[in-house]
């Protein structure tokens, strides 16, 4: 068998997986969301952070709880971080600088996973299990949180009220994530993925040096880190290396982790619309692009031209070879098309334009599925401008899912979409301009210049994987990867909620002839344009600097 069939064969196992799941856990996480009955281990945590999970919140409150939440998490997992010398289970670590320390504080909080720094060499149980793997699943329940708002903006009349918040994320944790991950832990145990609390032991020699590896509670934190679409890694070398993904068997369960929440969603969405056809029309773009990027990066990896990809049958530099090229562009269309950022290959060794459908799919704003909570809901917000757009066609006032797209929806709708763009061009720019920020690039040129794109890039949009090249463990690159993490995860969420809060005070529109049949395959093939042309306008002119002119030189 060909490695382009058993790529393909893979391809088609993970979509009929995708789709077996996709009912029972759509339907599941819509009861989840609608219900008013908490369970027992829920009443004991309301009680313990002084929370009243019936009382209704606008759109104001619930952001405020998302904002005072995650500032109480950053600031927790700082100081973890900074006390970790003086803490047991520390492995023998000193305590993280103080740059550094923000910059994982904000980079995990903010549901990104950034890393700049090496897992099993500066991270001891204590951080690891306490601090970053509790921030894997409340980050994840905060991005789907926010979306479940957005979903009861449009599924609400005249009320301006959005649920609770303290509710939907304790319960995202205890009744979605928290079992799940339970299960996906357990699965890859048996894969041979590790699970343990030993210290730091040696394990040989190389070249006259010892080799140490210390263990971990890997298995746990990597089902939750694919799961909740987080990404950091117990180890520098991430999901490539054997402890995290021992087999092809778990590279392929760890992609279905990734994709499946973000997928399910859709069908959530649906479900509490009152319309399952909504939820397939917003599938069907998400599926769309994702299959698209997916040919396109196992064409380029394939048939890249030059005499070491054929002698190898592709580009096989950066990638593990019991993986393949195959299944690794699967994982980097997933990870990079969703807010993991992690990876089973290093994306910098890709080829020119696979470096660039990487890129590009950070930049359409990760929808396609996008991060648990955070594609729904930015999917929904590109719909909003689609309809906004056909709507200026026709001469009509946009209406989505009968509610009236008025002045203040759409400048909400485009402030979203402005945000994250703003931070990764100005951030780039800026380190690109100034003398000190350039010492940290491995390579010249236009591949160079993807790495600072790339690295603003992951950070802005909240996805946490890197081209490898970039020295970022500095006082620059922390601190504002750190900022352009925070910027790009809440900023968009103060619009979000506000949408929703305005979108719940309208009284819903009865549907008329001339009203735009979103569920339908037309609206599905105008959202995808929309989603390329507004990100194609805002980023290729960086792209034609960077992997378009590193591809056409190669």
């Amino acid at each position: 068998m060909g490695p382009v069939l058993a790529g393909v064969l893979q391809l088609l196992a993970l979509i009929a997986a995708l789709a077996l799941a996709y009912r029972p856990l759509g339907d599941y996480m819509a009861k989840v969301y609608s219900s008013d009955k908490p369970w027992r281990v829920e009443k004991l945590i309301y009680k313990g952070i002084g929370a009243n999970p019936s009382a209704e919140m606008r759109w104001t409150a619930y952001l405020r709880g998302v904002l005072a939440f995650s500032a109480a998490g950053v600031l927790f997992l700082y100081l973890l971080q900074r006390l970790q010398g003086v803490l047991p289970g520390s492995l023998g670590f000193a305590s993280i600088d103080p740059d550094q320390a923000f910059n994982t504080a904000a980079s995990f909080v903010s549901n990104t996973n950034w890393q700049s720094y090496y897992g099993e060499q500066a991270m001891g149980h204590v951080v690891q299990t306490a601090g970053l793997a509790v921030q894997n699943f409340v980050s994840a329940a905060v991005g789907m949180a926010v979306a479940v708002a957005l979903v009861r903006g449009f599924a609400r009349a005249r009320s301006g009220e959005l649920g609770n918040f303290w509710a939907d994320m304790v319960r995202g944790v205890t009744r979605v994530l928290l079992p799940i991950s339970v299960i996906a832990a357990i699965v890859l145990v048996a894969c041979g993925a590790i699970q343990n609390f030993s210290g730091i032991h040696e394990v040989g020699q190389f070249m006259g040096s010892p080799q140490e590896w210390n263990g971990g509670a890997v298995a746990s934190q990597e089902a939750i880190k694919e799961l909740g679409t987080n990404g950091g890694g117990y180890f520098n070398a991430n999901s490539a290396h054997p402890f995290e993904n021992p087999s092809p068997f778990s590279n392929l369960f760890e992609i279905f982790l990734i994709l499946v929440i973000p997928f399910s969603l859709t069908r959530t969405f649906g479900r509490m619309v009152g319309s399952l056809k909504q939820g397939y029309a917003i599938l069907g773009t998400m599926a769309a692009i994702w299959l698209s990027f997916v040919a396109l990066m196992m064409w380029t990896e394939f048939a890249h031209p030059g005499p070491a990809f054929d002698i190898a049958g592709g580009a096989m530099e950066g990638k593990e070879v019991r993986f393949g090229i195959s299944t690794s562009s699967i994982w980097a269309v997933s990870t990079t098309l969703t807010s993991t950022g992690a990876v089973n290959s290093f994306h910098s060794s890709f080829t020119g334009f696979g470096g660039g459908i990487q890129l590009l799919g950070m930049q359409l704003g990760e929808i396609a599925p996008g991060g648990v909570g955070s594609g729904l809901y930015g999917m929904l917000i590109m719909a909003v401008i689609a309809v906004f757009i056909a709507g200026l066609m026709v001469g009509r006032t946009p209406e989505y899912l009968g509610k009236k797209i008025g002045t203040r929806e759409i400048k909400l709708a485009a402030c979203y979409i402005l945000i994250t763009p703003a931070l990764v061009l100005i951030f780039t720019a800026a380190a690109m301009a100034l003398p000190t920020p350039g010492n940290s690039m491995t390579n010249s040129g236009a591949h160079g210049f993807s790495e600072i794109l790339y690295a603003y890039s992951s950070g802005a949009n909240n996805n946490g994987s890197a081209f490898a090249g970039l020295n970022a463990d500095t006082q620059w690159f922390n601190t504002t990867i750190g900022l352009a993490m925070l910027l790009g995860r809440f900023l968009p969420m103060v619009f979000v909620l506000a949408l929703a809060g305005s979108l719940a005070e309208q009284r819903p529109i009865p549907a008329t002839a001339g009203t735009l049949r979103t569920e339908k395959p037309l609206f599905t093939s105008l959202l995808v344009g929309a989603i390329l042309i507004i990100t194609g306008l805002t980023y290729f002119p960086a792209l034609a600097l960077g992997p378009l002119a590193e591809g056409l030189v190669a």
